[in-house]
């Protein structure tokens, strides 16, 4: 064995080890709170967005169960500049009849506020539809005004079925399904890419979009379905969006999208394939229109993840980095672009394992600080979501 292979291996079994060790050390949280009171309604996949004038406004879902429930609704809060205690609740969508998850909120270049997120039909995900709500008239007490509604209508065509091909053949070898009358995984979706019916529906939101230099804005989508992700691509500030090629992969979903210093965007996922859970990544050249096939990372992983390049040129993670729960939430800050993390924070880490935290949303205001929402279940006591900021100059 050669010495540089020797030294790989030694490398990659110390990293290894450095992410699967739990965290110990407590990030330097500036403020935390609930959102609101922990309560018996099901309250899962938050976002935030700071506004122009300093309020911090919050989005998720609630209500009896999550595509099942006809009652669930997206709800919101807001945290106005200088308060330490969020508004009540109140409505932000309801599609009548149906479930309502997974918003996302963010500010187009012209500071039009975005709401986006999925309606559930026939109580299925891969039946969702993209909808979308606007606001300029958003800096208020409670609620935005929202003055344009409509639904994100995609049509990805047959490059979509030869790119899931051609990607399917450089990813590592799949043995399941190996029975001589049992369709292969990989098969399956490759013959499921070729139906325009599929591959045009049943995208979901989950992460915020990238907002590129140049006004592009690529918001990150996936599939149940399919089990692998999409971006979809708005040359016009939101106005229209177009489909990438599919970023493919054995259940790489929830993409969370930073830009190198090169330009290329990577791509950080969940793992919804084979065991051992790990981040999964993709990489773009060409803007996030096409993308590597999805490889495992060494960072444990049991739920969606977050990700975003700071002011400082830093790369911050959050996560649940192990793979048998979600009672830890870490936070990971790397100066490599991702190549190693050098520094690790814990946000949440019961050790009886009777706490679940997880889909967080991450995003950093003009004062540096990190601010982050996530899911906050403490079994029978009930659910919130909880937000909390962060100094990341004072992790080093």
């Amino acid at each position: 064995m050669s010495s540089k292979i020797f030294l790989s291996i030694i490398l990659t079994f110390l990293f290894g080890k450095m992410v699967a060790q739990p965290a110990t050390e407590k990030a330097p949280v500036v403020f935390q709170t609930l959102i609101f009171p922990v309560q018996p309604q099901h309250t899962h996949g938050s976002t935030i967005v700071s506004l122009p004038n300093g309020d911090v406004l919050a989005a998720w879902f609630q209500g009896s169960g999550e595509r099942t429930a006809d009652d669930v609704k997206i709800m919101g809060a807001r945290l106005k500049k200088g308060a330490q205690v969020w508004s009540a609740p109140f409505a932000m969508a309801d599609t009548y009849g149906l479930p309502d998850c997974n918003p996302v909120l963010f500010l187009n270049n012209h500071n039009k506020l975005f709401l986006v997120w999925i309606a559930v039909q026939a109580h299925k995900w891969e039946c969702s539809i993209l909808r979308y709500r606007t606001s300029v008239n958003y800096e208020t007490d409670a609620a935005p005004v929202w003055n344009w509604q409509d639904n994100i209508l995609l049509a990805p065509n047959d490059s979509f079925a030869t790119e899931t091909a051609v990607k399917f053949k450089q990813l590592t070898k799949n043995t399941s399904g190996s029975g001589s009358y049992a369709p292969r995984y990989d098969d399956m979706i490759i013959e499921a890419s070729k139906d325009p019916a599929k591959r045009s529906t049943g995208w979901m939101t989950r992460i915020k979009p990238l907002m590129l230099a140049d006004g592009m804005i690529l918001l990150p989508l996936y599939s149940d379905g399919f089990n692998m992700s999409m971006v979809a691509i708005s040359d016009d500030d939101g106005d229209t969006w177009r489909a990438s090629l599919p970023i493919v992969g054995r259940g790489n979903v929830q993409a969370a999208l930073v830009q190198k210093k090169n330009g290329n965007i990577m791509a950080y996922m969940r793992d919804n394939g084979d065991a051992p859970s790990r981040v999964q990544m993709s990489e773009s050249a060409d803007n996030g229109y096409s993308w590597s096939a999805a490889q495992k990372t060494n960072i444990p992983n049991e739920a969606s993840v977050e990700l975003l390049v700071l002011k400082d040129d830093r790369w911050a993670f959050v996560g649940d980095d192990e793979d048998d729960g979600r009672y830890r939430l870490s936070l990971y800050l790397s100066d490599d672009e991702g190549q190693t993390w050098k520094w690790k924070r814990t946000l949440e880490n019961d050790q009886k394992r009777n706490g679940r935290f997880s889909y967080p949303c991450l995003i950093q205001t003009d004062d540096g600080l990190l601010n982050i929402s996530y899911s906050y279940s403490v079994g029978k006591e009930g659910e919130s979501i909880k937000y909390v900021v962060v100094d990341p100059k004072a992790i080093h």
